[in-house]
């Protein structure tokens, strides 16, 4: 007889996940071939260090957002493809971390890969930056497409989080190939429940999210 996922990756790794609030998940326990990278738990993102909050690369979501996730994934790997998460539940301390970061205007030590043409004095006023974020409330998800083969991303025609107009999903001055792409990513989204956020082509909420007032702190262990 078969295990129900959920139970078997709770016998599996039951002792190595936290207790997490109602109404979330690990979602690995939903979509476990679901291709996940967190970014701030790596030094690999605009900050260039491990982001405060960020213990290990359990992705966090609502458990509704985690079963739109998997739809999602379902859907990719009909076609040779599938998701990759690089951001989802992120507690408001991280969020305090990057506005400690915004304010210190002598680190921009990845002011080339990420923000070449804003000024970084500039981050909060143009909303790059600000005080909350949605993913805070868990239904939130920054994603791109990789190739079910290679696991190559997609050319999205900008790197994720780059502070910039090349990352508007409307944005015209790229490719034909890389506005299928885009096209693509918003396309399967937006068919299983979410809505994208036009400024940043990775971006999309849950839009019947289940926590839409509530900002949560706890640490993605």
């Amino acid at each position: 007889m078969k295990l129900n996922v959920a139970i078997f990756f709770f016998l599996l790794y039951g002792s190595v996940f936290a207790q997490l609030p109602d109404g979330f998940v690990y979602v690995k326990t939903i979509a476990p071939d679901l291709d996940v990278e967190l970014r701030y738990n790596t030094t690999n993102n605009f900050v260039g260090k491990r982001i405060d909050g960020y213990k290990s690369n359990r992705l966090i979501l609502t458990k509704e957002t985690a079963l739109a996730l998997k739809n999602v994934q379902q859907d990719l790997q009909n076609r040779n493809l599938c998701l990759m998460v690089y951001d989802g539940y992120r507690p408001q301390r991280a969020v305090n971390h990057f506005m400690r970061w915004a304010k210190d205007l002598n680190d921009t030590i990845n002011k080339r890969l990420y923000y070449p043409y804003v000024d970084k004095i500039n981050l909060f006023a143009e909303d790059y930056i600000a005080v909350r974020s949605g993913h805070s409330k868990g239904s939130t998800v920054d994603v791109t497409i990789i190739d079910g083969n290679s696991g190559i991303p997609l050319d999205m025609g900008s790197n994720y989080d780059f502070f910039g107009e090349a990352s508007w999903v409307d944005y015209k001055n790229i490719t034909e190939k890389q506005k299928a792409n885009r096209r693509l990513l918003q396309e399967v989204m937006l068919k299983y429940g979410f809505k994208n956020y036009p400024k940043e082509w990775w971006h999309f909420t849950l839009k019947d999210e289940p926590f839409p007032n509530t900002y949560f702190d706890f640490p993605v262990k």
